[in-house]
């Protein structure tokens, strides 16, 4: 915090600016109130800016919470809400002790990439409205939403919104490149509050704010009607957890020496829950909105985010007069700057570029974002990210067969003929799990005309339940032909699998699990000298 607190504190300054509206906006949307909106944005914000496992990320009401908070406000009203959040807050805690926040290291990249494209295009069809000057039209698509935006606009143009909005993106955009050490954005949003002012142009204002903050109370906690409160209550954690992790993974990919700490970061998410409802305040989570903001006007350390949550406290008790001409469309055209500039073409054409299993994931989260929410998105992109993977794993699993004859020192052609002809070796190779399991049964199935199959474990890297059943049941299916199965080279860590579902019980019988593949072929070969197929007099072999 103390390399470069000037940096911090503007970009804490800038991130107050663009969250302030979105502060106003989310806690109308949610139903409990501009005042909820801006309780979040400050309590929880500082919170867990101080006690997350981020840098970077700034905290606070966002629009995915939102969606989920409606249907609840509804059912339970606005005390229910603020129970849900407390109740989240403690599941948040416990995730954070039970530390799975690590896990967030296997969502794979096409994923993290998708999510991002994503959300940089959901944040710049929010911004439509307001930078075309038109009241927001219903609708709980984006998409949908900036359509109808569009066609308002389309039957009473706003010009000076538009002109306005893209204003300001192009100044920081341009600003970005030129002098990246200026905050273009805050230059922007003020020159376009006073040319507002000074020409007097037709620009919607942010609005009275609340002023604020009420006293902190438990009075919303009923205990009769927790037991009801906890399914949304874990839907809220999940999504809190889901979005705060993302976004940090997100911040991390936007900066060069970043590296946050999950399960702190839940344990931050968690401790900002508990305290927001205390104040009136909703569910909070990390907003990746703002801390692509954060991230893009140099912030180096979390005293930015703290920073923003003192400056809306400041904005709260002591300066909303002055913040409540800055016009709606200025700050559209900052967030509508930070959705291009969260665009990584590099990282979209390694993804496109990698294999098509990537980017197939890649396309649909984003698509999925854009389409359904981010949960959604994150569930669709580790599903088929997760079967394709299990896919290319199944492909390389290999049954060979193995030439039981090179195992055997030279004995004669007669032998030899004789062991080729009765007894079939097959070397499994890879992974032996659900994925791939089946497939074994069915080659198995086919072997014919033989005596013995010895079945070579030693390269099985992995084998499930599913794995041991198909195994037990191929083994069973040839001692019903009168094929005797023998085994060898099985692995301590295989044991543990075959043993659960009998699969060792049928190769122990008689004697049929070897340590070693010669010893195995000389199981074998006493099986055929009892049957009578090989000569009497005994042959050596290579041990």
């Amino acid at each position: 915090m103390r390399r470069d607190p000037r940096r911090d504190l503007l970009a804490g300054l800038t991130v107050a600016i663009v969250a302030l509206p979105l502060a106003l906006g989310f806690g109308v949307s949610s139903g409990l109130g501009a005042q909820a909106g801006l309780a979040t944005a400050v309590v929880a914000g500082a919170l867990a800016a101080f006690f997350g496992g981020s840098n970077l990320q700034v905290s606070g009401p966002t629009g995915a919470m939102t969606v989920v908070l409606v249907p609840i406000v509804a059912e339970y009203g606005a005390g229910g809400v603020l129970a849900v959040g407390f109740l989240a807050g403690l599941m948040l805690i416990a995730l954070a002790l039970a530390r799975a926040g690590s896990y967030m290291r296997y969502v794979p990249a096409p994923v993290v990439e998708g999510f991002t494209l994503g959300i940089a295009a959901v944040i710049g069809l929010q911004q439509i409205p307001d930078a075309l000057g038109v009241p927001k039209p219903e609708g709980d698509r984006v998409v949908v939403v900036a359509w109808r935006a569009v066609a308002d606009f389309a039957a009473a143009p706003n010009w000076t919104a538009v002109i306005l909005s893209l204003s300001v993106a192009a100044v920081m955009l341009a600003g970005a490149r030129l002098k990246p050490g200026i905050p273009f954005s805050i230059v922007a949003v003020i020159l376009a509050t006073l040319a507002v002012k000074a020409l007097d142009l037709d620009a919607t204002p942010i609005g009275d704010l609340p002023s604020g903050l009420p006293a902190p109370s438990l009075g919303f906690l009923d205990t009769s009607a927790l037991s009801s409160l906890l399914a949304p209550a874990v839907a809220v954690a999940a999504l809190a957890a889901l979005e705060s992790l993302l976004s940090a993974t997100v911040a991390d990919g936007m900066t060069v020496g970043q590296q946050h700490d999950p399960d702190r970061e839940l344990f931050g998410q968690g401790i900002a829950n508990l305290a927001a409802p205390l104040f009136g305040g909703v569910p909070a989570t990390a907003a990746i909105a703002r801390t692509a903001v954060n991230v893009r006007t140099g912030a180096g350390s979390r005293l930015a985010a703290i920073t923003h949550a003192a400056i809306l406290a400041v904005i709260v008790f002591a300066a909303a007069p002055l913040v409540e001409e800055i016009p709606l469309a200025a700050l559209a055209g900052v967030l509508l700057a930070t959705a291009v500039r969260m665009v990584e073409v590099g990282s979209i054409r390694a993804m496109t570029r990698a294999t098509r299993s990537d980017a197939l994931v890649f396309v649909l989260t984003a698509a999925a974002t854009l389409a359904l929410d981010l949960v959604y998105a994150v569930i669709i992109g580790l599903v088929v990210a997760g079967a394709l993977a299990l896919r290319a794993v199944a492909k390389q699993a290999r049954m060979d067969t193995v030439n039981v004859v090179d195992e055997l020192p030279a004995h004669s052609a007669e032998e030899h003929a004789l062991l080729a002809e009765h007894i079939v070796a097959y070397r499994l190779d890879g992974p032996l799990f659900f994925a791939a399991a089946h497939r074994f049964l069915l080659e198995l199935s086919e072997v014919s005309d033989v005596r013995v199959v010895i079945l070579r474990m030693s390269r099985v890297t992995t084998l499930d339940a599913t794995g041991a059943l198909v195994l037990k049941d191929a083994v069973q299916k040839l001692n019903r032909r009168g094929i005797v199965v023998l085994a060898s080279g099985i692995r301590p860590g295989q044991r543990k699998a075959l043993d659960s579902v009998g699969a060792l019980d049928l190769l122990r019988h008689e004697g049929r699990e070897y340590a070693t593949t010669p010893d195995a072929i000389r199981g074998a070969r006493r099986l055929l000298h009892g049957a009578g197929i090989l000569p009497p007099e005994p042959v050596d072999v290579r041990s």
